[in-house]
């Protein structure tokens, strides 16, 4: 793997100390992928994978800082307490990096180790980097699953992101080269969309979405007071596939919750909905990876977007957990 991957490194992961693992960063263990590290285990475990990119939103004209986006995100995740049973392994697997702007080698790396985490029993929950972590996370989590199953998206997020990569790959780009690859294959492409800004999308991307039959909410119906609606819609979406991929882009928050990212915007979904959103999907018993994406430490204030960030995935870990 080489200049593509870095080990974990411990000092990323620091917090009070208790001496009886009360906090993550005494439960956390260090695996790395380049030495074949196995940590095959008979009950569960969660697995930490970086993806220190921004090439891909330096193609999409974003403003690029999410490289940083992993370390700030352990940086806030180690100092949670820990609620895990002991038997729940909490693994930290290092880093996939884009030198020289190779994108999509970085992407290819990103997919074949989220398929090596799964084949040894691990669910996936990677931290980004730009939002083209969905297409390398995607295809990992697809080779590494039993054939015949089908694989739903649901994407949180202020755009569509099924803009062509007609150029190369961006952070625009992910769905719509899953698409296509899903039509070439004969297989469906099941995409769900929650909180899509209309003044974020341009026409044809709206177009996209219709010619490949994505299910979305817009922003105005995603929130709060229509949380009944909302949760109908992931159901009956959830109810159509065999498992489920969850990506969130931490843009499409508001910025009064998410300052530190690619794309800020004032108007945006709030926390509580997303959280409601997530327990809804683990409880159905079919999220097999989830990623956050586009956290950029250069413009956050207070780390709130990389403590919200690590919220997620430490709700997410510790709801599967009891699952």
């Amino acid at each position: 793997m080489g200049k593509f991957y870095t080990k974990p490194d411990k000092s990323q992961w620091s917090g009070r100390i208790s001496g009886k693992r009360e906090y993550l960063h005494e439960k956390v263990l260090l695996k790395d992928l380049d030495k074949g590290d196995i940590f095959q285990y008979e009950n569960r475990a969660y697995a930490l994978l970086g993806y220190a990119c921004d090439e891909g939103v330096k193609r999409n004209s974003g403003r690029p800082g999410a490289v940083k986006g992993p370390y700030a995100i352990r940086t806030e995740l180690g100092k949670m307490a820990n609620h895990l049973p002991e038997d729940v392994q909490l693994i930290d697997a290092g880093n996939v990096h884009c030198p020289e702007g190779d994108l999509e080698s970085s992407q290819d790396l990103l997919a074949n180790m989220t398929t090596k985490l799964i084949k040894q029993g691990a669910t996936p929950l990677l931290l980004g980097g730009g939002h083209d972590i969905a297409y390398g996370h995607f295809r990992g989590i697809k080779s590494g699953m039993e054939k015949g199953n089908r694989l739903g998206i649901i994407n949180f997020d202020a755009h569509f992101d099924l803009r062509s990569n007609e150029r190369g790959n961006h952070s625009g780009s992910p769905f719509y080269q899953i698409a296509n690859e899903c039509s070439a294959e004969g297989e469906p492409f099941d995409y769900l969309c929650l909180g899509i800004r209309k003044e974020a999308n341009p026409p044809e991307l709206f177009e996209t979405a219709s010619r490949f039959g994505v299910k979305y909410v817009e922003l105005p119906e995603f929130s709060i007071s229509n949380v009944t609606a909302v949760k109908k819609t992931i159901v009956d979406f959830i109810s159509r596939v065999d498992k489920v991929y969850v990506t969130i882009d931490m843009d499409g928050f508001s910025s009064a919750y998410s300052p530190g990212v690619s794309a800020s915007s004032p108007v945006g979904f709030k926390p509580e909905l997303v959280f409601s959103s997530l327990k809804t999907i683990i409880d159905s018993r079919k999220l097999v990876g989830l990623d956050v994406a586009e956290t950029n430490p250069l413009y956050d204030q207070d780390q709130q977007t990389a403590k919200l960030a690590a919220g997620m995935i430490y709700y997410a870990i510790h709801n599967l957990a009891l699952l």
